[in-house]
């Protein structure tokens, strides 16, 4: 069975940092676009980070660009998302996401969701 596991939320003040994980099992997820998204209350669910297929390129929302850093580790099948410089506005639920297109920023492009992992930035 496809797992996507997120863990790593919590609560931190502004300007904080947090770092997110995401371990994949179930599939090669190596082959797959990995992305981090994440939804606010009332708000739809967002793109934030992206690896490719392959991971070979990486791309983020220009709300997080500079702040955000999307990584991976093959050998541990784990994602990361390194949060720095958190502001209030980046509080929400944050679910790591694979699908089978090369750029996965959508969600009408994701296949598989983690459960959620709550961020929340106090100011």
């Amino acid at each position: 069975q496809v797992q996507l596991v997120e863990s790593g939320g919590g609560s931190v003040q502004a300007g904080g940092s947090l770092r997110l994980s995401c371990v994949a099992s179930g599939f090669r997820y190596s082959e797959y676009c990995m992305g981090w998204f994440r939804q606010a209350p009332g708000k739809e669910r967002e793109g934030v980070a992206t690896l490719s297929t392959g991971g070979s390129s990486t791309y983020y929302a220009d709300s997080v660009k500079a702040r955000f850093t999307i990584s991976k580790d093959n050998t541990m099948n784990t994602v990361y998302l390194e949060m720095n410089s958190l502001k209030p506005e980046d509080t929400g639920m944050y679910y790591c996401a694979s699908g089978d297109v090369w750029v996965c920023d959508r969600v009408s492009q994701i296949n598989f969701w983690g459960q959620g992992t709550q961020v929340t930035v106090s100011s």
